[in-house]
């Protein structure tokens, strides 16, 4: 496995990105809420978690593949759904659903990325997973969820934790509140930025694509937010999830679970898995870090339900602390837009690559040969 030696850190692409694209689309991608507690205590808290090596015990070799419903993906790890990717990165869900269909690990698509149901589809040839923001009409609900079908997605992603938009004060102190707002000070961050700059221009405004073809044409910023309020009611429960249980043949994960209630709910309702997730620390500060009931739910039900687990996971040795903690899978949001920022075209491929490598350094260096051991060196 291969990769650029002068960003042998999800950190160094992290400082990279922050240098090649505008203040305001970095501030997006890399913020919290409110005082940003939960952002830096998710991946620190995770960092507590201790693995135990074994130095002298017989050893043949360390295997990262995974089976998850059904299907062996060449590493535990996934990227997660980000919203407006495009605007962070020219063609960033492209860039990022190759890479995940090369190196075989699975690819969300978010309903307000930048790139449509059918083109993802075509690019990782239906290997990729869909997440639904749950529309306020059923009939957009159905649509979304035949173009899914028709385009080939087995996995389809309902979000949970978004019952308001998180208190972003970065976003909006940058005008990318709802509605939007770009101002001249966000113009003249665009100016300071020409590799930005002139990809944007060479691939296009980034627009809601998979949401294009229910959108009213020549929107302006204001009623582009009130469409979005109008289009989607992000409170779900179980009588909103139960129609897309019956409707949905695939596996069906609810993502944004933080407690054993809500796991225990989404097991009656017969979902295949949960993401144990809190969005990366950008809805509620005041909450716990996502390792804390991701090691409660494992224990409890990890026998009847895949538990997966996204949020302050920014390392290979992270992904082995949040497996040993019982995740049976993991998922990235920002190290991945961070790769993307940082090297364009070929940060998808560099920061799996990366991440590949340093997990199976951990895994040598521990003495675990499978992914299902890695509980047996939990300290």
């Amino acid at each position: 496995m291969s990769f650029n030696t002068k960003y042998p850190s999800i950190e160094d692409l992290r400082k990279r990105a922050k240098q090649r694209i505008p203040k305001f689309a970095f501030d997006y991608l890399d913020g919290g809420c409110n005082e940003d507690v939960n952002l830096y205590k998710n991946t620190a808290e995770i960092r507590e978690v201790e693995l135990l090596p074994e130095y002298l015990s017989k050893h043949t070799a360390s295997s990262m593949k995974t089976t998850l419903f059904g299907h062996e993906y060449d590493a535990p790890f996934g990227i997660a759904p980000v919203g407006l990717q495009g605007l962070m990165w020219p063609n960033a869900p492209e860039i990022l659903a190759k890479a995940a269909y090369k190196h075989n690990i699975p690819f969300i698509l978010s309903t307000v990325t930048t790139s449509s149901i059918e083109r993802i589809a075509e690019l990782t040839e239906g290997k990729a997973w869909f997440q639904l923001y749950h529309p306020t009409k059923n009939e957009l609900r159905d649509d979304i969820l035949k173009r899914c079908e028709t385009s080939g997605y087995d996995t389809l992603v309902i979000l949970c934790d978004v019952p308001t938009f998180g208190f972003r004060p970065r976003d909006i102190r940058n005008g990318l509140a709802m509605p939007p707002n770009m101002s001249i000070n966000n113009m003249l961050q665009i100016l300071g930025k020409p590799t930005w700059a002139f990809q944007t221009l060479k691939h296009g405004q980034p627009n809601f694509e998979t949401l294009k073809p229910y959108m009213p044409k020549n929107l302006d910023l204001k009623q582009l937010g009130k469409f979005m309020d109008d289009t989607f009611s992000g409170r779900l429960n179980e009588e909103k999830i139960k129609p897309i249980r019956d409707m949905w043949k695939g596996k069906l994960v609810l993502k944004g679970v933080a407690n054993e209630l809500d796991a225990e709910r989404a097991i009656n309702l017969g979902l295949d898995g949960i993401i144990v997730s809190n969005h990366g620390g950008r809805q509620l500060d005041a909450g716990e870090s996502t390792i804390k009931p991701l090691t409660r739910i494992a224990e409890k039900y990890g026998q009847q339900i895949e538990v997966m687990m996204d949020s302050g996971i920014r390392s290979g040795p992270d992904v082995a602390r949040s497996l040993a903690s019982g995740a049976t899978f993991t998922f990235m949001g920002r190290s991945f837009m961070y790769g993307v920022a940082a090297l364009g075209n070929k940060g998808g491929d560099h920061t799996i690559s990366l991440l590949k490598t340093q997990l199976q350094q951990v895994m040598e260096q521990i003495c675990c040969e499978k992914v299902e051991d890695f509980k047996n060196h939990l300290i």
